[in-house]
């Protein structure tokens, strides 16, 4: 579980920094700059509605619970460029994918153990 959460956390850093960037660079460019805009105003706007819904403190715990619930398209790399797009710390980004991680390796090693089918899941 270590060594999962230690890989999943390594590129967490970059896509943080780099993500808004790359699509801003993206978005002047011809072929994919459409996409690129798309891309931006739809991370604007779910953005603006996070904050409205749950304010700004209340970001660090759905951040975790976005990470930490193990579905596809939730994870470490699309909170960490969430958290870009929501303009969130560095450190409380950090923080809170981290424990996102931690929390969906445990919902997933207790479901590998057959805990939920144990309980009628």
């Amino acid at each position: 579980l270590i060594i999962c959460v230690l890989g999943n956390m390594f590129p967490i850093p970059f896509v943080y920094l780099f993500a808004r960037s790359v699509l801003t660079w993206g978005s002047k460019r011809k072929y994919i700059g459409g996409v690129c805009k798309k891309l931006l105003e739809k991370g604007e706007r779910g953005g603006q509605k996070l904050v409205a819904k749950t304010g700004r403190g209340g970001l660090f715990v759905a951040l975790m619970l976005f990470v930490g619930i193990p579905l596809p398209g939730t994870g470490a790399w699309t909170g960490a460029m969430a958290a870009s797009f929501l303009n969130m710390g560095f450190k409380s980004t950090v923080a809170a994918v981290t424990l996102g991680v931690i929390l969906a390796g445990i919902i997933m090693a207790v479901a590998s153990t057959g805990v939920f089918a144990f309980i009628g899941l």
